[in-house]
């Protein structure tokens, strides 16, 4: 397998992934279209994990083949996104509880937050069953996670700012 360019950095537990928008991913009067950010938070999650050394080709490839189904989605739209912005996807896997994963994500332009987002996804077998990561998943995400995470704690990659009047 051909090694792709760096897509985006890991910034302490985060991953920060630059996104240019292009008029495909715009309405007809050039804002972002509201699952446009669905697929910007796809890669953000994506290029985490490869970033950290995971590949969703060798996960499927295993002998024990795991793939990722999201079982959850709660987004927040702040403001909106024109077509030529320069984004930032922010990245944070934050706990991960047998065969579910939980991460917060972040869609800004500059110091703006645009988009929230907290998902939860879960490893399955290519059949749709619920498996617990395979090692290689595990070991390379642990050093990400929240060591003892609060009880409905707002990831940082998802907290508001406050708005000032």
């Amino acid at each position: 397998m051909t090694e792709p360019p760096p897509s985006g950095a890991l910034v302490g537990r985060e991953h920060r992934l630059p996104v240019r928008v292009y008029y495909e991913d715009t309405d007809f009067t050039g804002v972002v279209y509201h699952a446009t950010y669905l697929r910007y938070l796809e890669r953000g999650r994506t290029e985490f994990l490869r970033a950290v050394g995971v590949h969703h080709s060798e996960l499927l490839g295993a002998d024990d083949p795991t793939a990722f189904v999201v079982t959850r989605m709660n987004l927040r739209w702040l403001k909106s996104a024109r077509v030529d912005d320069a984004l930032i996807v922010i990245t944070a896997y934050e706990v991960a509880r047998g065969p579910r994963v939980s991460v917060t994500q972040s869609v800004r332009r500059g110091p703006d937050l645009l988009v929230s987002a907290e998902v939860e996804a879960a490893c399955i077998t290519p059949d749709g069953r619920a498996k617990r990561p395979p090692r290689i998943l595990a070991e390379a995400v642990r050093p990400y996670l929240l060591a003892d995470p609060p009880s409905g704690r707002q990831g940082p990659a998802t907290r508001p700012q406050a708005r000032s009047r």
